[in-house]
């Protein structure tokens, strides 16, 4: 069992070392299969060298994590994460592929004591877009970079940009999905304003603040039945789900399976994601 940690976030923290972050350690393999066309422009931003210490926020299952290690190969890369059974499976996986220079740290980055100026790289593939007070974590993990030290982060871009997005908010009539996936408050999507999220990297002391827009097709299932009970099992899909009654849930897993046929080929679903690549210095 992970020890309690001191968090701002106590929503969060309760959903992640519960069902949601229960579901993602258990599909980590399915989620890196959804997210891993992400890595390589992320990588690419971070610009990792053999020698670097980086900071991976919200690191999950540690994919991200990994690369960044092999990639500083005569450093180190820690990640970080709210989440005790993603970090679980996280420490398994680097275990299993004999990762020395790499390591986990169950903890909230808005108030995790992170040491002043210890990273010459921080990223995050998705993990960003949670913190309760996103000013306060920025500031935290600015401090946590050395004098140029650099920023590649990744966060949700708008909600239409996303085809699991679309088709889940299709089913409107037999799911209560009004208002599910606007942006506000801590969520995939509270980031997707580029002005909100370039200000807050610039507000945290960071400079050469840019945002990129870019899309990436991942795996969702193997059919389109699959995909569709992956999707309506997460942690989002649940939530709507026990909303209603056994006819609605039948329906809506019908209903995406049916319009999830139209991006089944070669045995696999593909849906098209959107993100915000965040990239930025501190200042020497």
């Amino acid at each position: 069992m992970q020890p309690a940690i001191h968090t701002a976030n106590p929503a969060q923290a309760e959903a992640w070392n519960g069902y949601e972050g229960s579901h993602w350690a258990a599909h980590h393999d399915r989620w890196n299969a959804v997210n891993a066309g992400f890595d390589g422009p992320l990588l690419a931003a971070a610009a990792i060298r053999p020698d670097d210490r980086v900071l991976d926020i919200g690191c999950g299952a540690g994919a991200t994590t990994r690369l960044a290690a092999r990639q500083a190969h005569r450093g180190h890369a820690l990640g970080l994460d709210l989440s005790g059974p993603m970090l679980d499976q996280a420490r398994t996986a680097a275990a299993r592929e004999h990762l020395a220079n790499v390591s986990f740290v169950h903890g909230d980055a808005q108030t995790h004591p992170l040491p002043d100026a210890a990273y010459d790289v921080a990223i995050s593939r998705f993990g960003i877009m949670f913190f309760s007070d996103p000013a306060a974590a920025f500031a935290r993990i600015a401090g946590a970079l050395k004098p140029g030290g650099r920023v590649a982060f990744l966060c949700a871009a708008e909600p239409e940009g996303n085809d699991w997005l679309t088709a889940l908010t299709a089913l409107a009539d037999v799911l209560p999905t009004a208002g599910f996936g606007s942006p506000g408050g801590p969520g995939m999507f509270s980031l997707s304003d580029p002005d909100t999220a370039t200000g807050l990297l610039r507000a945290a002391g960071l400079c050469e603040v840019r945002a990129e827009r870019v899309t990436a097709h991942g795996v969702w299932g193997r059919t389109a039945r699959d995909a569709a009970d992956f999707l309506l099992d997460s942690g989002p899909g649940r939530h709507l789900l026990n909303a209603v009654g056994a006819d609605a849930r039948a329906s809506a897993r019908r209903r995406l399976a049916d319009t999830f046929r139209a991006y089944e080929a070669e045995g696999a679903v593909r849906l098209r994601s959107t993100g915000r690549l965040l990239t930025a210095t501190r200042a020497a």
